[in-house]
């Protein structure tokens, strides 16, 4: 008898933690549903400096000699850092929300890609609500101006706006979800900062992505 209700207890607790990993999965799928209908869009970039100079002086006309020092430095060292800070509005037009687990960026230099990287911050975009992801973004351009030194890095440096945005710059993303301890990705990147110039086989962007700084993103079959 002690058996049989033993038996019965294990049963339903196993049923009862079964019902509620169905739950957490139903609702973490809604989430990658609703996650598909977010738009995505450039809010601001900031803090933006080559091999350790404010862009936004240079962009200003404001170039020092020590700017100038700082630049020659670089190419002569090997090295030169390209740091921004991107911040990326999320919106969420359902009624439901949804879950952001980590994010790939791609930068385009010249409108090639030129650097990746991943944040790995978790997010709830909440229903008919804009979230603001904020993004770092740093790599190193020295194999760009090794061949043509200082000047083609001033020139690259004072293509920068009084905004942070440049012409010879793009940045996509691709955003991701979190179902039952997999990671399922967006097929494809979203463009959130887009270059003057294209080649058009550098860019892999979401269909239906819409011209400048935003898009809507389109997960289409959710890949592992």
């Amino acid at each position: 008898m002690k058996k049989s209700l033993i038996i019965v207890a294990v049963a339903c607790s196993l049923s009862f933690a079964s019902c509620t990993f169905l739950d957490n999965l139903a609702n973490n799928l809604s989430s990658i549903a609703n996650l598909a209908n977010c738009e995505y869009s450039l809010q601001n970039v900031s803090n933006v400096s080559v091999a350790g100079v404010n862009v936004r002086n240079i962009a200003s006309g404001q170039i020092s000699a020590t700017d100038v020092v700082m630049l020659a430095s670089a190419i002569t060292s090997k090295r030169v850092p390209l740091a921004l800070n991107v911040n990326i509005g999320v919106k969420n037009p359902t009624d439901r929300n949804a879950l952001l687990t980590t994010m790939d960026w791609a930068l385009d230099v010249a409108a090639k890609e030129f650097a990746t990287g991943t944040t790995n911050q978790n997010y709830n975009i909440n229903a008919k609500k804009t979230t603001t992801v904020p993004l770092g973004v740093s790599t190193d351009l020295y194999q760009l101006f090794s061949s043509s030194g200082v000047e083609a890095l001033k020139t690259f440096a004072s293509s920068f706006t009084k905004e942070g945005t440049s012409s010879q710059l793009g940045l996509r993303v691709r955003p991701s979800v979190s179902v039952a301890g997999q990671t399922i990705k967006s097929p494809t990147y979203i463009q959130i900062m887009k270059p003057a110039t294209s080649t058009g086989t550098t860019s892999s962007t979401t269909s239906g992505t819409n011209s400048g700084n935003s898009g809507s993103s389109s997960f289409g079959t959710l890949k592992r």
